[in-house]
């Protein structure tokens, strides 16, 4: 795995700027990475992991940087939880670990560089303070269905109301018809005259 500071580095290029979040999620990626025992995320190990991330903030995409994990290689998936907070999947050995901010490393950031204006307080202290104080941890469980898997090859199949092809079995069968989810009910869309 490669430093602290070089992930940070990777992490400002890939989202565009250094924040707190950037901090605190290649932090807790890293931390994730320990424990599953995995030292080549990009190369040796990319094939094992599987990382789901429960918030759209600028946290997931450090995770992404460290882990190498995408949505496009279907390796991130994403759960809209709201919670900075990230389970780490090893997919050869089963084993699974949670690593989530503790709602404390914000005060502990703020005790620890008083005088800060709060963001550069934060980005300082994320990068010092130690695990302990920064994270909670907890192995977890998870089924990865074969649909979620990276490589999954199924079959396509068209919705009956819009004619959409639906992949990776998200459709859903509806007295006897296949829709997609759009028009199953969970459209995020409105269709415009």
């Amino acid at each position: 795995m490669k430093s602290l500071d070089q992930y940070l580095r990777d992490a400002e290029q890939a989202h565009g700027h250094l924040c707190a979040g950037q901090v605190l999620g290649v932090r807790l990626a890293m931390l994730g990475l320990e424990k599953l025992g995995t030292d080549d995320p990009h190369g040796e190990d990319r094939k094992r992991l599987v990382t789901f991330v429960e918030i759209d903030r600028c946290a997931t995409d450090a995770v992404a940087v460290v882990t190498g994990c995408r949505l496009g290689k279907r390796a991130l998936k994403f759960r809209d939880w709201g919670k900075v907070a990230a389970t780490f999947c090893d997919l050869k050995t089963g084993r699974a670990v949670r690593i989530a901010a503790k709602e404390s490393s914000k005060q502990a950031a703020k005790e620890l560089y008083p005088r800060l204006p709060r963001e550069e307080g934060q980005q300082k202290a994320y990068a010092e303070l130690s695990d302990e104080t920064l994270f909670e941890r907890q192995w977890v469980r998870v089924q990865v269905r074969p649909e979620e898997l990276p490589g999954f090859k199924g079959p396509r199949v068209v919705c009956a109301e819009c004619g959409e092809g639906i992949n990776f079995k998200r459709e859903v069968v509806r007295d006897g018809r296949t829709l997609c989810r759009a028009c199953a009910g969970e459209r995020y869309y409105e269709r415009m005259p």
